[in-house]
């Protein structure tokens, strides 16, 4: 756990480093049209509706030590960040060290478009093979290095447009010059088995979102500074717990996963075992809960103890994320993501935190378009 911690601190410093950068950069010289124009199309996201604009529902700050310590200083914020940090995964259950060099078997390979799909095959965790689709733009080069997407879901194919319609992130991506890993694993995992779990599901796939953020990184294409995560449903509750509790993740998109509690929403299901009620083999009836199928695992304690995943959303600041809304992540949701974007601002960070509305679960291309560019502002 200390190892953990301490990496996430470095990273941490990377990441605020690379931000400053970057804003540096974009200060020091004029903008071009492409770039003035890009950040007109997304620049809407980040702008809560005026019904919302700065209020912070009945969430509990983030800026405040859980002993009730206000965060007065940048240094006070690295303190709180790391007890949100040691405290979440003390409760979900500590990970295995990430592997930074995962051993990697490529299995098949064939043109498509304009990129190349690789077949490979990886560990997602020790003991857990997990087989995923790899494509690579024909422009990416070792020596121009390009920025890159993980997509998360139930299985691999539906990201490269093999099954399902609207949720083809990683083709479209790739498509786009984007170099992407299409990851799936059904109905969560389990470590080191179903039978004896020692982390919550939920926090156990974002483990192995960290473990696949490095099957990218390590391509000679890919700039591992410019690395995001995606996903939808199901996966946009893997992606958004991956990106929150790995920070080498530079931005992401969640779409209409639930980014918080709400047991008005069958949906937004974080009490189920394969997600965070997890307490053992013999799983409750599935649905809300109720006096006669209660909240079981870690999610209960959770919700007596009064936490939320507002907490989980302050830790990617100041990197920035975009909250693909439908009928899960309503715009009321800003009472939860005025927290980041007040923890931003006391880091001295603006625009960094996104949502875009549509009126059903499923993604759109309207809603896909959105994302793309947003990835294309944050990371090209």
């Amino acid at each position: 756990m200390k190892s953990l911690i301490s990496c996430g601190i470095v990273s941490l410093f990377l990441t605020i480093s690379v931000s400053i950068v970057w804003s540096g950069e974009q200060a020091a010289s004029a903008p071009s049209d492409a770039q003035k124009e890009m950040w007109k199309q997304i620049a809407p996201f980040f702008e809560p509706p005026s019904e919302f604009k700065g209020d912070l529902g009945n969430y509990k700050t983030p800026l405040k030590f859980y002993d009730g310590r206000p965060v007065k200083t940048p240094a006070d914020w690295q303190a709180r960040r790391q007890e949100i940090l040691k405290t979440w995964h003390t409760m979900m259950g500590d990970w295995p060290p990430v592997n930074e060099r995962p051993q990697v078997d490529y299995l098949k390979q064939e043109h498509r478009d304009n990129f190349t799909q690789y077949t490979v095959r990886f560990e997602i965790a020790p003991g857990h093979p997990n087989t995923g689709y790899l494509l690579i733009p024909d422009g990416a080069k070792p020596d121009h290095k390009t920025p890159a997407v993980l997509v998360v879901y139930y299985e691999p194919e539906t990201g490269v447009g093999l099954k399902g319609k609207d949720r083809d992130f990683a083709y479209q991506l790739a498509k786009r010059g984007f170099v992407t890993f299409s990851v799936g694993h059904d109905y969560s995992l389990y470590y080191p088995n179903r039978e004896k779990a020692e982390i919550q599901p939920l926090s156990a796939l974002a483990y192995g979102a960290a473990n696949a953020f490095h099957v990218l990184a390590n391509r000679k294409e890919v700039d591992p500074e410019r690395i995001g995560i995606v996903g939808h449903s199901y996966g946009g509750k893997w992606a958004m717990f991956a990106s929150c509790l790995y920070d080498k993740f530079a931005c992401a998109a969640w779409s209409d996963g639930g980014i918080v509690f709400d047991e008005s929403r069958p949906s937004v299901n974080y009490w189920e075992p394969w997600y965070l009620g997890y307490e053992g083999p013999d799983f409750r009836k599935r649905g809300l809960p109720t006096k006669e199928n209660p909240r079981t695992g870690l999610y209960k304690q959770l919700v007596k103890d009064g936490y939320d995943l507002h907490e989980l959303h302050a830790l990617m600041a100041p990197r920035p994320f975009l909250v693909s809304g439908g009928a899960e992540d309503r715009p009321k949701q800003w009472w939860a993501l005025n927290h980041s974007i007040a923890v931003n601002r006391f880091l001295g960070y603006e625009n960094r935190v996104a949502m875009t509305n549509r009126e059903k679960h499923a993604p759109n291309p309207e809603s896909n378009e959105q994302m793309y560019h947003f990835f294309e502002y944050w990371l090209k």
